[in-house]
């Protein structure tokens, strides 16, 4: 099985790639191998057949080439919830969960979760095209880039004053002094049920479903054997960062994975869906919302709870 992801430095769909460095694809009998996709690029491969599943950090983008999900289907979860943080400048006078205060920022968000991010502020009755600027990094969407960090390294050097993107990035900065959380939506920080905007998932497409049921099977025990690997050591964490990450990123993420653990679920939640339309109707995605049944292959749900 052919997997695409758009970042591999990700502690958002971090069960995928550690279910491949821990053995969990093989010992279901998945011949499986994450292939590194820049942006949007996952979504084509799946549609074109060049990829046999994708990992999504966002499902939402899976609708960018299979309208009203057909065609595709998300097998499985590999963290609930949205799941990017919006990180400033340390030194701005701004409180935590006060989004207000990022009127006249300059940010920066990777193509898909910058959706997210102006819906988000459309939510909040802020104009993404008056009240900031919304930039794009120059190199940010070369294939060997982790956006997160590299959205730290531009705050670092005074490029933007702040980012939207997920835990490995607001770690670094964090850590390195330079940015706070402002909005982390999955921790409360929470204007207008944006935490319900998006989840990041395994999908396939049906074609591959009907074909092969078993592979996709598998694919799922496998993430849910992952994922509760994890939450019994998250210490399995670093031995996965070592083999995959660079330096920096690997000393971070056992701590963000330990902290992500309760995200771990694999079940997708019908109210998870129903947010996920509502978000994809809102930016243009869909125009109408759409069952349950047609976005979530139903037939392996019984497998998330290892049935």
């Amino acid at each position: 099985m052919r997997i695409a992801a758009v970042d591999l430095v990700s502690n958002t769909c971090f069960p995928a790639l550690a279910a491949e460095e821990l053995g969990f694809y093989k010992a279901e009998g998945l011949d499986a191998h994450i292939e590194l996709v820049p942006m949007l690029g996952a979504t084509k491969a799946l549609r074109n057949g060049a990829a046999d599943a994708l990992i999504a950090g966002s499902v939402h983008d899976l609708l960018t080439e299979f309208p009203r999900w057909k065609g595709a289907k998300l097998l499985v979860a590999l963290s609930q919830g949205t799941p990017w943080l919006l990180v400033v400048r340390a030194d701005l006078a701004a409180k935590r969960g006060d989004i207000g205060a990022v009127k006249g920022l300059r940010l920066t968000a990777a193509e898909g979760p910058d959706l997210a991010l102006r819906q988000m502020l459309v939510e909040a009755k802020i104009d993404p095209n008056r009240d900031l600027q919304i930039v794009e990094l120059p190199g940010a969407k070369a294939r060997d880039v982790s956006f997160g960090v590299f959205a730290a390294r531009a705050l670092e050097s005074g490029l933007v004053d702040g980012f939207w993107a997920n835990a490995m990035g607001s770690e670094t900065a964090v850590r390195r002094g330079v940015g706070k959380i402002l909005v982390d939506v999955r921790r409360g920080d929470d204007p207008a049920e944006v935490r319900h905007f998006t989840f990041a998932g395994l999908a396939t497409t049906e074609a591959l479903i009907e074909r092969d049921p078993e592979c996709a099977a598998a694919a799922v025990r496998a993430i849910v054997r992952t994922q509760k690997a994890l939450r019994d050591n998250p210490a399995l964490a670093a031995e996965v960062g070592g083999r995959r990450f660079p330096a920096d990123a690997a000393e971070l993420i056992s701590t963000v994975v330990e902290r992500d653990l309760p995200f771990y679920d694999p079940v997708i939640y019908e109210e998870a869906v129903v947010g996920l339309n509502r978000f994809a109707r809102s930016i243009g995605h869909l125009l109408s919302l759409v069952p349950y049944e047609q976005v979530v292959a139903v037939r392996f749900r019984n497998l998330w709870r290892g049935e």
